[in-house]
């Protein structure tokens, strides 16, 4: 937990852009995975063990927590694999390894590595955090549970002092945004069984996001719909009840997005950060919840719900393919140079017109990130209003722009 006493924040990074991103927007802590032995092996660009460094740097500067996600089932021949990725990971001072199988928290455990339980194992009652709290000193509950149910677990563990191996209370973590699986706790078989692609094993075909259609196999009657997309939920969204997420003893709130794009860990976690600011300075409010619905709204989504924290019996479910973001982004061009001294950006652009008012993204693996609106820039040295494809324009940015850098336009979906 972070040493304000405010509950941690925790951002996904699935490569350097969205992990510079979750840093600069104000991220407690990050989660990544390495090489193929996490829940987003296929769906992401995933860091390779010789990046383990890079990121530590970065996060101890930032005085963020960092935690390697090693949650997938384990066989015989990965077991190698394992050992060398947690020597890494405890060699460089990463803080700690979410993990679910035996495997990895045993020797995790040898080396004296912190291990948090991942949602996979699917907790739902005190006794179960008790036994994990042998082992571990943080525990994601099952997406399953309700507020209500979540709450009473934090009490237990209060009421009965339930303490991890680093002698603390057991800290309680759930999802708070983001994704979710129409299995319990993201424990799917259908990719499995349809493509012998293991979503346990982070190689997840994504079937439940198809249209399907039902058919009665001894009439042929198609049964009737009101949505093709009868498996796909809605993403999670608990901004518009943070105060009564706050209000369970929850330590650790996690947004889920390793697979998603830099622009999407800077907007959902800067519009959580200020919503947990605003519980904790008393200025959380329903006009701002209305804003930070609307924040969340313009990056990828398939719409938004609650989830089970308010006891819903049913899901609610997607009623179109992939995202409904009000906003997207469109590639331009890239980072030429940057001129330090007048802290001026030069791009090539390769795509689209690139006019003055246009909202613009410059993203990279040490930018992260950055959105604003252009408001000045030269093209080919004359001040013009649009930059075409083939033209060399400059604009100021406060920041060093580099040549792995990409330049977008944000328009209206």
């Amino acid at each position: 937990m972070t040493t304000s006493g405010k509950i941690e924040l925790m951002a996904p990074a699935g490569n350097f852009e969205s992990l510079q991103a979750a840093l600069d927007n104000g991220a407690d802590s990050v989660y990544f995975g390495v090489e193929q032995l996490n829940m987003r092996a296929r769906a992401s660009i995933n860091f390779t063990i010789a990046d383990l460094s890079e990121i530590a740097k970065r996060c101890k500067k930032k005085g963020v927590r960092t935690y390697l996600t090693l949650n997938t089932i384990i066989y015989d021949h990965d077991l190698s694999l394992i050992k060398t990725l947690l020597d890494a990971a405890k060699a460089v001072g990463l803080t700690a390894v979410i993990a679910m199988d035996q495997a990895v928290i045993a020797y995790a455990r040898q080396i004296g590595m912190e291990i948090h339980i991942s949602t996979q194992i699917n907790i739902t009652n005190i006794e179960t955090v008790k036994f994990y709290a042998l082992f571990a000193d943080t525990m994601v509950m099952s997406r399953e549970l309700s507020l209500r149910q979540i709450k009473k677990i934090t009490e237990q563990i209060e009421k009965e002092q339930v303490k991890g191996p680093s002698g603390n209370l057991v800290e309680v973590e759930i999802f708070g945004h983001g994704a979710l699986c129409m299995a319990v706790s993201g424990k799917c078989y259908l990719s499995l069984h349809s493509h012998n692609s293991s979503a346990n094993r982070g190689a997840c075909k994504q079937n439940c996001r198809k249209k399907y259609t039902v058919i009665d196999q001894e009439t042929g009657f198609e049964i009737e719909l009101d949505n093709e997309y009868m498996m796909s939920p809605k993403d999670l969204c608990t901004v518009d009840f943070l105060d009564k997420v706050i209000e369970t003893g929850v330590k650790v709130l996690k947004i889920e997005g390793r697979g998603r794009a830099p622009e999407y860990v800077a907007t959902v976690t800067k519009t959580y950060r200020e919503a947990i600011d605003a519980f904790y300075n008393g200025t959380y409010s329903e006009e701002k919840v209305e804003d930070w619905m609307a924040e969340l709204a313009k990056v990828y989504n398939r719409g938004f719900w609650g989830g089970y924290y308010l006891g819903q019996k049913l899901g609610e479910w997607s009623n179109t393919e992939g995202s409904q973001a009000t906003q997207k982004k469109v590639y331009i061009g890239k980072g030429v140079h940057y001129f330090p001294k007048t802290k001026i950006a030069e791009f090539k652009i390769e795509a689209y017109d690139l006019n003055l008012g246009d909202k613009i993204l410059i993203t990279g693996p040490t930018t992260g990130a950055k959105e604003f609106d252009l408001s000045e820039m030269l093209v080919n040295d004359e001040s013009l209003s649009t930059a075409k494809k083939g033209d060399s324009c400059t604009i100021p940015t406060p920041f060093r722009v580099r040549p792995s850098d990409k330049l977008y336009k944000i328009v209206a979906s």
